[in-house]
């Protein structure tokens, strides 16, 4: 009967995805940043809402909730989790992956720069790119959670991989992808299928003239640079969720619990990238904390994995909420230096006049058919 809840779930979801099509953005305009923090608070408080069926669920042990099996060493066990462990276990699982996802609006930003990609049409990308990543992410968690389950000893290697992962993002030089329109996907999607040279409108799918042997001119069917960047949207997130569903399997191993957190935390995304992409650069102290929160993340799984231990849900919940503070509060009180002034440049006569340089949205790499 857990299909019930599951449905619930969807319901949730589905209801989310109609208020942010239905109200917000019924129709198709440049996102300011306000409206894209009333939308970010509204998914919040949705998110919140939902560890209310949460601790019923499982605190009344509802159609099996509140019930981990798990191997340890072998044996088969079951876990009791109660409802006010599971919420805690649910929130810290929400406000982990949505502070890791302030890496994921970086690089969306790096992709929508390099596809040329107006502001006007960055919601319809990003939108169908969080539809592909939820079915994306479903697998990945589901698969995580039957090999988590089965072999127990899968823990520990999540545990190095986070703590590999954490020292990565402390002290290797930071490389930002300034190419992603020449990763082997985007080269794939070129090979099978006809791309235009133009962006259409909000439209992915367009028709371009193409000279037959005979050479005549024909309309043919062709995809355009919006679909190149929602595919690398697509991919991006996947790379980002290799290291964001371990660290919330270090919170807890329920399913759902992780499902759930995971998907608040996507719908999320598109709200908060218009809500922080001018502001990522102030959080200057975010990402370490990020990185020694991963590897806290790590040791404590190795750690609870080894010794047979069973901490508490605030283990889990305080520390998360701890580090996260001091990163922000750093960033808060010790900011970036202002950037030295530029050279002043003597005008041009274009800019004399008042006119500007005219803009051809084009995708890098891409001729013309």
């Amino acid at each position: 009967m857990q299909v019930l809840a599951w449905c619930g779930f969807f319901a949730t979801v589905a209801l989310i995805l109609a208020i942010d099509l239905g109200v917000f953005n019924r129709h198709v305009h440049v996102i300011k940043t306000k409206e894209a923090i009333r939308f970010t608070a509204i998914l919040a408080v949705f998110a919140v809402l939902f560890s209310i069926p949460i601790y019923y669920l499982y605190q009344n042990q509802i159609w099996g909730f509140g019930q981990l099996h798990r191997v340890v060493k072998g044996v088969p066990t079951v876990e009791r989790i109660t409802g006010l462990d599971a919420v805690w276990m649910y929130l810290a699982a929400y406000l982990l992956e949505l502070s890791l996802s302030t890496d994921n609006v970086f690089v969306m930003a790096v992709i929508f720069k390099v596809f040329r990609i107006p502001r006007l049409y960055q919601h319809r990308v990003l939108f169908w790119g969080i539809m592909g990543a939820l079915i994306l992410r479903g697998i990945m968690i589901g698969v995580g959670a039957a090999v988590v389950k089965r072999f127990d000893w899968m823990m520990y290697v999540f545990g190095f991989f986070l703590i590999w992962t954490g020292w990565k993002m402390l002290f290797l030089k930071e490389h930002t992808d300034e190419h992603p329109e020449d990763h082997w996907y985007v080269n794939l999607t070129r090979k099978f299928l006809r791309v235009s040279p133009k962006i259409e409108g909000d439209h992915f799918i367009t028709h371009v003239p193409v000279q037959t042997p005979n050479g005549e001119s024909v309309m043919k069917w062709a995809v355009t640079p919006l679909f190149l960047a929602l595919i690398v949207v697509e991919f991006t997130d996947v790379i980002f969720a290799v290291d964001s569903i371990p660290a919330v399997f270090g919170i807890t191993q329920d399913p759902f619990i992780v499902f759930t957190s995971n998907i608040f935390a996507i719908l999320g995304l598109r709200s908060l990238y218009f809500a922080v992409a001018s502001l990522i650069s102030m959080l200057r102290f975010l990402k370490p904390c990020l990185a020694v929160l991963l590897a806290y993340i790590g040791v404590k799984m190795i750690v609870v994995q080894h010794y047979d231990l069973h901490p508490g849900a605030l283990v889990s919940v305080a520390p998360i909420v701890l580090i996260l503070t001091v990163g922000i509060m750093l960033s808060r009180f010790l900011p970036l230096p202002p950037p030295e002034p530029l050279p002043v440049e003597l005008p041009t006569d274009d800019t004399m006049l008042g006119s500007e340089p005219e803009i051809q949205i084009e995708t890098p790499g891409v001729k013309k058919t």
